[in-house]
């Protein structure tokens, strides 16, 4: 089997309807729309430069993830994700990253597995210099990295969309409590195991990175950069 190429996934992402898709939910998931708001299609195809039709069809994919409702005769309205929602997400991503890091064990190339070692040299000297946001960019590259080195096109997409409806809240706390320098640990105990060619201890030690990073947003501000209202009151 060829190996996965993330890169013309990113690539495919970006054509003209995808771009239009993604500038929307990222929108969206940035806080710029605020639950409940009412998205004009006029507006938004002005703002980007495109015609009714690629927003349209963003809309409609936009309600499949939950993250707009359209309302017949009304209009489409942002319901965006809940605290609720976060939690689901990293309870499903835990089990997602660690059958990731026991593929990537079985699939890892030897320049992949180069760019997991200097990303953990990478975090470790930012760290030690306090310097967040490249944490956090680190951090998102060492999953990335895993994700392209998994070798499964249908469990990277799943991952890396994951990734980024909780991006908000990640920024937020990566830089509260030390996390940072401790996440980088435990991405530095994972890249060892997977070298070892261990997928079994690779897959537990993933598991448990994500449940740590999930016990740390509660601590560090989940429930105040997200509401704890419930899917069934999500009504415009």
């Amino acid at each position: 089997m060829s190996s996965y190429d993330l890169k013309q996934e990113v690539t495919d992402k970006y054509s003209l309807r995808g771009r239009v898709f993604s500038k929307i939910r990222e929108d969206i998931l940035s806080g710029k729309y605020k639950d409940h708001e009412e998205l004009k299609e006029v507006a938004i195809g002005e703002e980007l430069g495109v015609s009714r039709t690629p927003v349209r069809e963003a809309f409609r994919q936009l309600e499949l993830e939950g993250l707009i409702q359209i309302v017949p005769n009304k209009g489409a309205y942002v319901t965006g994700i809940t605290a609720k929602d976060v939690e689901d997400i990293y309870m499903i991503r835990s089990l997602l990253e660690g059958l990731c890091a026991r593929w990537a064990t079985e699939h890892i190339t030897q320049e992949q597995l180069e760019e997991l070692e200097e990303n953990v040299y990478l975090a470790d000297f930012h760290a030690a210099k306090g310097h967040l946001d490249q944490m956090a960019e680190l951090d998102n590259h060492f999953h990335h990295i895993l994700y392209e080195a998994c070798n499964s096109k249908q469990l990277a997409r799943l991952l890396i969309d994951f990734h980024e409806y909780v991006l908000r809240v990640r920024k937020k706390t990566l830089s509260n409590g030390g996390r940072g320098k401790i996440s980088n640990d435990e991405h530095r105990q994972i890249m060892e195991a997977i070298k070892e060619k261990d997928g079994e201890r690779a897959e537990t030690l993933a598991h448990e990175h994500i449940i740590n990073a999930y016990n740390n947003m509660v601590k560090n501000g989940l429930y105040q950069i997200y509401p704890m209202e419930d899917a069934d009151s999500r009504e415009p």
